[in-house]
């Protein structure tokens, strides 16, 4: 169980890894399809896994509650939310990457790519928590799926941040070094995660924080970076993405 836990802790930031690597051997920008296809697909993984591996597990975790059971997820996945939106308020993500990508700007966009995949990790941990304690119906499989829809989703994060970098003229290595910083938090926030949810009522304010918290990645970037007027590929990819994942939630759980 622990190799299971570690292995699953790790593959967001493996996919960052990955994403950032395309500065090695891509010219251009990752083709808009590819990126269509992987932002849909980990859209629809991450929304299923919000609802069933993070949502009602919170909610199941606060049965002591009795009737308000539904209180630690309602105030979790609200400040999960307002979490995003204050990061996204006074570290705008589009702003940055929009100036130049050297000096202080280059360490304003490593901090607030940092801060914008903290709650992803703290999802992980989250959901690999909820396993370990029994208290919830998650399954292994649910937290390995989640950690894979994260995981995707950092692919083409992690080119965009490493090849606009390098086009601006930093090295290769350095470009990719500054996209792998970019993702080391979230196994830090996995960790962070595993740890502090044996605190009272813990559990279910976790699990629903990193619901809010994915819940807001999905709307502000997955859902624009899937969508196009030319073709329903990133429609057809979220659909695929929910179902299995939904598939491995309930038909496997």
């Amino acid at each position: 169980m622990q190799f299971e836990i570690l292995k699953g802790i790790f593959i967001p930031f493996i996919g960052t890894i990955i994403g950032s690597a395309a500065v090695f051997f891509l010219k251009g920008e990752p083709k808009s399809s590819l990126s269509r296809f992987l932002s849909g697909f980990a859209a629809g993984v991450m929304i299923a896994a919000s609802i069933w591996s993070l949502l009602i597990p919170a909610i199941e975790a606060s049965a002591f509650f009795g009737a308000l059971a539904f209180l630690p997820a309602t105030l979790g996945f609200f400040i999960g939310i307002i979490a995003l939106l204050l990061t996204d308020r006074y570290l705008p993500l589009d702003i940055i990457c929009e100036g130049d990508k050297t000096g202080s700007n280059t360490a304003m966009l490593v901090l607030a790519v940092t801060l914008h995949n903290l709650p992803e990790g703290v999802a992980v941990g989250a959901v690999y928590a909820g396993l370990i304690s029994g208290s919830t119906d998650i399954t292994l499989a649910a937290a390995l799926s989640l950690a894979i829809g994260i995981g995707l989703q950092n692919l083409p994060e992690g080119a965009i941040i490493s090849m606009p970098l390098k086009s601006a003229g930093m090295s290769r290595k350095k470009a990719f070094l500054v996209g792998v910083l970019s993702g080391i938090v979230e196994p830090i926030g996995a960790a962070l995660a595993l740890i502090f949810y044996r605190y009272i009522a813990a559990l279910p304010f976790l699990l629903s924080f990193a619901a809010g918290a994915m819940v807001y990645v999905v709307i502000e970037e997955l859902i624009p970076e899937a969508s196009s007027k030319r073709d329903k590929l990133g429609v057809l990819s979220f659909s695929f993405g929910f179902l299995i994942m939904m598939m491995l939630d309930v038909a496997l759980g």
